[in-house]
């Protein structure tokens, strides 16, 4: 019972598209008996919401926090946030406005934002959304290095466009503590030399890495969905951190 009561909260978020469906299959491979993991859909990404194309970040990271609360995750008890892709964004926010309530944040072919920085800052004022683009697109942008035809079908059925506010809006970051939460890298399209790498140069992708006060890299090579591509690897990683989350 002891074990039951302790397990530590993990909280996944998937990237631009995606609902708390994309982590099914890792799910599955998640020992409940040693953590406590829920995904998130945020706001914006609920097809059954018809507000949804008006959702903006700062209502993404307040459904965040509002979901940290629900699970009593405190100072003292404080969750791991797994965080995909453009899920960067809102969790970023959480991590300078609290973060105090998370124990190690996991980025999966991710990163921390930079304060100032947006997904697509010209994405055109009319524009309402951004719908999941044509595969053959998309591959030039993102790997789809190891996903099944089955994979691709779903994320084509399932996908929900990205509210346009979402990917115009800036990061707005100031508290530095935000650089003290531990943090894993889950390296799979991009491996963790050249993350470190371009860490080191202040990309601007990754200019926030050199940042950080405590930072474990892992390489998972696949493409930029582990979670359908290698779900079982990414959970053993997953379920690994928890152990490493102070």
């Amino acid at each position: 019972m002891t074990v039951l009561k302790n397990r530590p909260t993990i909280v996944l978020i998937a990237g631009h598209w995606l609902g708390a469906w994309a982590w099914d299959d890792v799910l599955e491979h998640l020992d409940p008996t040693r953590s406590r993991a829920i995904a998130i859909t945020l706001p914006g990404l609920d097809e059954d919401d018809p507000s949804r194309a008006t959702r903006t970040l700062d209502d993404q990271a307040s459904a965040l926090r509002d979901l940290l609360t629900r699970l009593h995750v405190s100072d003292g008890q404080p969750a791991m946030i797994v965080a995909h892709s453009g899920a960067n964004a809102p969790v970023s926010l959480i991590l300078d406005s609290h973060p105090e309530l998370v124990s190690r944040v996991v980025w999966v072919d991710s990163g921390p934002m930079a304060p100032g920085s947006a997904f697509a800052p010209d994405f055109p004022e009319d524009a309402t959304e951004l719908p999941l683009p044509p595969f053959d697109i998309l591959a030039r942008q993102a790997s789809l290095d190891g996903l099944s035809t089955e994979a691709l079908d779903r994320f084509r059925a399932r996908a929900v466009p990205e509210p346009g506010p979402v990917v115009r809006q800036s990061v707005e970051l100031a508290n530095d503590a935000r650089h003290t939460v531990p943090t894993t890298m889950v390296c799979c399209s991009i491996s963790s030399s050249q993350v470190l790498e371009m860490a080191r140069g202040r990309h601007p992708m990754f200019a926030e890495v050199a940042n950080l006060e405590t930072l474990d890299v892992i390489d998972l090579p696949t493409g930029h969905w582990p979670m359908w591509s290698r779900a079982g690897d990414l959970a053993e990683v997953i379920q690994s951190a928890t152990t490493h989350s102070s």
